[in-house]
């Protein structure tokens, strides 16, 4: 259940008391504080650890074997060839245009095109 501070009304946090087995739910914007008894508490956390290439997979291995994504006629600036795959990825804020990746068909080199 949540709770919210009668001062200000931010979202009360579970804290355990320093040196003490007592907890109390506080409020980080005011200080406000109210002891509470026995807490429900989780019988286990979670702990996620992310690491650097899981932020953004523009294409993964697996389905860079995969050819079912279009193909589109635009000069590869690796090799020279006229045939690239193409797909579109919103990596910026909802506002702003997607950008466009291509992967040339013959080298596999991927480029991308801004909008």
């Amino acid at each position: 259940m949540i709770e919210f501070c009668p001062n200000c009304g931010m979202r009360l946090t579970l804290r355990r008391k320093k040196d003490s087995k007592e907890y109390c739910l506080v409020c980080a914007k005011c200080g406000y504080e109210r002891q509470v008894e026995a807490p429900i508490l989780p019988a286990s956390k979670r702990v996620t650890e992310v690491k650097q290439e899981d932020y953004i997979v523009v294409i993964g291995e697996r389905e860079q074997k995969l050819k079912t994504l279009p193909v589109i006629t635009i000069e590869c600036p690796k090799c020279g060839n006229n045939l690239a795959y193409v797909w579109q990825v919103q990596t910026r804020s909802a506002d702003e245009s997607s950008t466009q990746f291509f992967r040339c068909t013959k080298c596999g080199y991927t480029f991308r095109e801004y909008s």
